[in-house]
């Protein structure tokens, strides 16, 4: 099989996602009072309604309502102030009353847009942009059909199989809590065209949904899950190919690996002559594989009609500009303020607000540095705090993206405020590397010393005696000496091996015990090698 590489100079890919959210911040399911929770023993968060049991009738969760138009607001979406819902009539164990609530034609929210960055090594996967091989980076519109709002169905527990799937079960049990858990699906056009596209997207979309705190946006307890439609055509050609539907993509990894080689698969199929089968598809991590679940010939006949205990839904302007002003600052007006105010660069600011445990502790970062130096009481945004803390944002920028990011995804599902790794203390750590009292390796350590030993970072470099010499006088002693000391490699160095730079510095270091300040050190054998 081709690399992806290699396909994508011959066919273009053309892919479109299904983005289902539960909304998880609520108390209370789509239609009825049972209580949301994850985890909870099977089927104790069940009524009659959710069951779907004759006779109860569905009451609408305003609270849900909102939801889903704060999440059309943030993605450039048109609020539709009439709309209703339907039933769509399917039998399986996982729903009780064989129809599931769920919007018509008109959903609540229609005809949005995201834009996307892509940089570094995902931009390289665009083959056909010249912007994304001569610069490294380049911005693409994604289209949003509509996000409608839908009840979710029960769970199913496969038992006796190896990995939890149906294939190799002894029997499966059916747990209803899920039943009517508020839900909201996403669907994009069919703009995408590579992998590191659609995995962007997904994580754009993640930021912005916790941004507005309507889900915990959890793949893996699957409140945030996520189907791809993937077709090929040549390059060149506008017709579209057949599609096949992905399921089980519940990582950001899974969703690349799952696309790259469905796309692979079917540029070898259609290569060899072979047909694209309009089919749904299940991604196997462990086998890295695509399997075929079932044929889809023909669309599937769901006999959709209005819910005939649900009356029409009428938003008035008054409603959707209410929830206007509820929306926070997302993570694109984030990631501009942070590059304004800060000088940062559109790398360090897209990792910064990748997670808001790591925006909100640089920001809290930056309110103590601002107060540390005079700006007590002043709030993030305030011009004297952030002049103040200017110096320090690129510092401590490096010290989120880098080891605070590495120390979280090392210890998942650690909260930064659990840890010693306080704001002021990442700040003091900050301010010694840039005063030059420690050095960056030194730096790394004391960062771990915080975490383990709970201490102020100038607590453990007086404790260590780490303090870096930067006496021009003593570090000039220990230069001449070592150079003296190797008369052979000098001559090397100057006859032109200036790799050896790195030798000379390592054995001054060596002679200060690790403590000499290096960019001094490099300074004067520059100088007297020169």
């Amino acid at each position: 099989m081709k690399t992806l590489h290699e396909v994508l100079k011959d066919w273009e890919a053309v892919i479109g996602l299904e983005v289902h959210t539960e909304l998880t911040t609520l108390n209370t399911k789509m239609f009825c009072g049972c209580k949301l929770e994850f985890g909870a023993a099977p089927n104790t968060h069940t009524c009659p309604v959710c069951l779907g049991l004759p006779g109860s009738l569905p009451v609408p969760n305003k609270a849900a309502i909102e939801s889903i138009v704060l999440a059309g607001l943030a993605t450039n979406c048109e609020i539709e102030k009439e709309s209703m819902f339907y039933r769509k009539n399917y039998t399986y164990p996982d729903i009780s009353s064989n129809f599931q609530i769920t919007q018509g034609p008109v959903a609540f929210c229609m005809r949005g847009w995201m834009d996307l960055e892509v940089d570094g090594v995902a931009a390289k996967e665009r083959v056909d942009l010249a912007e994304a091989r001569e610069q490294g980076s380049y911005t693409t519109r994604i289209g949003i059909t509509r996000i409608h709002m839908e009840e979710d169905a029960g769970k199913l527990n496969h038992v006796g199989s190896t990995d939890g799937r149906i294939a190799g079960a002894t029997h499966s049990l059916v747990d209803y809590n899920r039943c009517s858990t508020p839900l909201i699906e996403l669907v994009t056009e069919p703009d995408f065209r590579t992998p590191e596209e659609a995995r962007l997207f997904m994580q754009k979309l993640r930021q912005i949904y916790l941004s507005l705190g309507i889900s915990d946006c959890s793949m893996e307890e699957g409140s945030l899950r996520c189907d791809g439609n993937i077709s090929l055509r040549r390059r060149g050609e506008s017709r579209l190919g057949t599609k096949t539907e992905l399921k089980n993509m519940n990582s950001f990894k899974n969703l690349h690996d799952g696309l790259v080689y469905e796309i692979c698969r079917q540029a070898e199929v259609l290569e060899e002559g072979g047909i694209i089968y309009q089919e749904t598809r299940h991604w196997d991590p462990t086998a890295r594989h695509t399997i075929m679940m079932r044929l889809k010939e023909t669309a599937d006949d769901y006999r959709y009609f209005p819910e005939p205990n649900l009356t029409p839904f009428v938003l008035s302007d008054a409603f959707i500009e209410g929830i206007r002003t509820r929306l926070p600052e997302l993570p694109d007006e984030k990631a501009k303020r942070f590059g304004t105010d800060f000088e940062l660069s559109a790398y360090d600011v897209r990792h910064l607000v990748e997670h808001r445990s790591t925006s909100n502790f640089f920001e809290a970062c930056i309110e103590a540095a601002g107060a540390g130096a005079g700006g007590a009481g002043a709030g993030t945004g305030d011009v004297g705090n952030v002049a103040s803390a200017k110096p320090l944002a690129k510092p401590l920028a490096n010290l989120i993206i880098n080891d605070v990011a590495g120390y979280l995804n090392a210890n998942d599902g650690i909260d930064l405020a659990d840890t010693a790794l306080t704001p002021a203390r990442a700040v003091e750590l900050v301010r010694l590397l840039v005063n030059e009292t420690i050095s960056s390796k030194q730096a790394k350590e004391v960062f771990a010393a915080i975490l383990e030993e709970d201490k102020d970072p100038q607590v453990i470099v007086n404790e260590r005696g780490m303090e870096q010499v930067s006496d021009t006088g003593a570090i000039e002693a220990i230069v001449e000496a070592v150079l003296a000391q190797n008369p052979d490699k000098v001559a090397q160095y100057r006859d032109g091996k200036t790799g050896l730079m790195g030798f000379f510095v390592g054995q001054c270091m060596k002679a200060m015990g690790g403590q000499g300040n290096p960019k001094i050190i490099n300074e004067l054998l520059a100088k007297k090698l020169g």
